[in-house]
């Protein structure tokens, strides 16, 4: 059996500014290439690209994808709420991207990983919403917003019985590190709660009517090296990928 082919969405930098003749750029950590690897797959960064027709295409040659975080927020129209003073920078196109690939994706059944804001992405795409302000929104809530910590993680998560992400991961909980102030409120469709804070913020989400959809609202690339928790969710990522093949 091939190594397993699997996109990875990138992140963009603003438009430059006027007289700026150097156009934006789409960046990747280079973890998730590293933690793709090391799982026995071949990693593809993806451009980020409007057209239904370009999304559908790079999908009929993938066996997987992995819809990466970063520094931005869903904006709340894609989940039909106004903004908040508290929503943060917004990457339109990015999320356009990400939504209309998760949803054809999820047409095909294409395993789907999601980490941090992919997570959310997931979510939005199968018409859940968002907390869009955790310490403002959720009373009590910890502090999630810990990317000192996210070489060792910073505080731990309930694993759910009777998950997919149970049975990956062999534990009842995991330390994680967690860099997000935005949380899946209302789930999408088809989608169960699989991992929990202490302090009831959702942490993880997988679909009951795919194959392999799972969503991370920690960053497991980083822990690989210390974890093998962490190592079992792009193993059993990859796994699933390898099945994709088949079809």
């Amino acid at each position: 059996m091939k190594q397993p082919l699997i996109g990875i969405t990138p992140d963009i930098t603003a438009r430059p500014r006027s007289g700026n003749k150097a156009g934006p750029l789409i960046v990747l950590h280079e973890r998730y290439a590293r933690a793709l690897q090391q799982a026995g797959a071949i990693p593809l960064i993806l451009p980020i690209a409007s057209s239904q027709a370009t999304i559908r295409k790079l999908l009929e040659r993938l066996d997987g994808l992995v819809v990466s975080g970063g520094n931005f927020d869903i904006h709340p129209r894609f989940y039909g709420e106004k903004p908040t003073k508290r929503l943060g920078k917004v990457i339109e196109e990015r999320t356009q991207f990400e939504l209309g690939l998760i949803s054809l994706a999820l047409e095909r059944d294409t395993p789907i990983l999601g980490v941090c804001g992919g997570a959310q992405a997931i979510n939005v795409a199968l018409g859940g919403s968002l907390y869009q302000d955790i310490g403002t929104q959720i009373p009590g809530a910890a502090e999630h917003e810990q990317g000192k910590l996210k070489d060792r993680g910073g505080h731990k998560v309930k694993i759910h019985d009777g998950t997919k992400l149970r049975q990956i991961a062999g534990r009842a909980t995991l330390e994680v590190n967690t860099t997000h102030h935005q949380a899946v409120k209302k789930l999408g469709t088809g989608l169960i709660v699989n991992a929990s804070a202490e302090d009831g913020v959702i942490e993880g989400i997988e679909s009951k009517d795919h194959a392999f959809v799972l969503g991370v609202q920690w960053h497991p690339e980083f822990l690989t090296q210390r974890d093998r928790s962490q190592r079992k969710i792009f193993a059993a990522f990859v796994s699933a990928c390898k099945g994709r093949q088949a079809f």
